[in-house]
């Protein structure tokens, strides 16, 4: 058995708050806790999290393994990954990842919070909004303007302990969907930090963030596959059982065509997905296909979701099915880690079909 299938082998007889530690060890280094493996070992991880029948958990240990720690991974300092990789892995710290603000969501280079020098401190003002995981995160890794520069050349990423003086956690945010992760509103007074919590080089946060969504998106992806297949068969069980006008639902042809086409489109998904991910192991930049992958992953979620709600009839509408949950569930896909539309401009530049300033 190999050392990723010993892993999900586990899932069936351990509770939720477990999981992080069990699949945090994949990625890093045996010298801070984890196993050395490659970025496919977490894409495995989270398809089969996807078997999991709500999109909260998933996602907030997405967020815990995935979306925080790259940066710091890669670019921070022994010390630094020893206070905070360390106690991440083990499962014995919540991460939280602090970006988008009120005014500046998928427009990353837009954000006003900052963290200004002074002395052997960084002091930081401003607010952070949609914070997954912010109402009990231990520490946050946070993309604030550390100097007056060209916005993408003045950012820096900063390993922040929630626990300073000057840290407001405003409110827990009420949602849609996702409703089994808490999402912070949170702002900075005069805030405090040891300047040498900063991840890497001072103004590379831009950068380093850039490359950390690529692991966010392509986990995003991952992370759609089993659920859509999942309500797929559960459409199918339940079309076949009901039935109206003397015969199943899923005796109608445009029932049962609609999801095979539906099927059709979740295969060539993970065909997409697999393409990037072997790409992205071996090196290479991917920014382009993870993008795609994201964008097709939001949509087909969508879409998914929609139709086979309506095979439900009256019972997709109530909350006591899946379809229903992962209806509200999943249409986070389409907006956060970045949007459908900032996903169609990254391909676009890509392609070179823009205007050349």
């Amino acid at each position: 058995m190999t050392e990723v299938q010993l892993l999900l082998s586990e899932l069936g007889r351990i509770s939720a708050p477990c999981l992080v530690p069990l699949f945090a060890i994949c990625r890093w280094g045996r010298e801070y806790g984890g196993m050395g493996l490659d970025f496919s070992y977490n894409i495995a991880v989270a398809e089969e999290l996807g078997n999991i029948r709500c999109g909260g958990i998933p996602m907030a240990i997405g967020v815990q393994i995935g979306m925080t720690t790259p940066a710091l991974t890669r670019f921070g300092s022994d010390e630094l990954k020893k206070q905070f990789l360390v106690p991440t892995i083990a499962g014995d710290a919540v991460a939280c990842l602090g970006i988008s603000e009120v005014g500046a969501g998928s427009d990353v280079a837009n954000i006003k919070t900052t963290a200004m020098r002074k002395g052997d401190e960084y002091v930081i003002n401003g607010g952070k909004m949609w914070i997954t995981s912010g109402c009990q995160a231990d520490w946050m890794c946070l993309l604030a303007n550390t100097s007056k520069g060209p916005p993408h050349q003045n950012k820096s990423l900063i390993c922040l302990p929630m626990n300073l003086p000057g840290i407001h956690i405003a409110k827990k945010i009420d949602k849609l969907g996702m409703r089994s992760s808490d999402t912070a509103q949170i702002f900075f007074e005069d805030v405090r930090v040891p300047s040498k919590n900063l991840i890497g080089e001072e103004g590379m946060g831009f950068t380093y963030q850039m490359l950390q969504f690529q692991e966010e998106r392509l986990w995003g992806v991952a992370s759609v596959l089993t659920p859509l297949e999942n309500i797929i068969q559960e459409t199918i069980e339940y079309t076949r059982q009901r039935k109206a006008f003397g015969q199943s639902i899923l005796h109608n042809q445009a029932v049962h065509f609609r999801l095979a086409e539906l099927a059709t489109e979740v295969e060539l998904l993970r065909s997409l997905l697999y393409r990037t991910l072997a790409l992205y192991v071996e090196g290479n930049d991917v920014t382009k296909f993870a993008s795609m992958a994201k964008l097709k992953a939001g949509r087909l979620a969508r879409e998914v979701t929609d139709s086979c709600l309506q095979f439900w009839g009256g019972m997709g509408f109530t909350s006591e099915v899946l379809v229903s949950r992962f209806y509200r569930d999943l249409r986070l896909l389409s907006i956060g880690g970045g949007t459908d539309e900032t996903m169609l401009s990254i391909i676009c530049k890509y392609m070179e079909t823009l205007p050349k300033k």
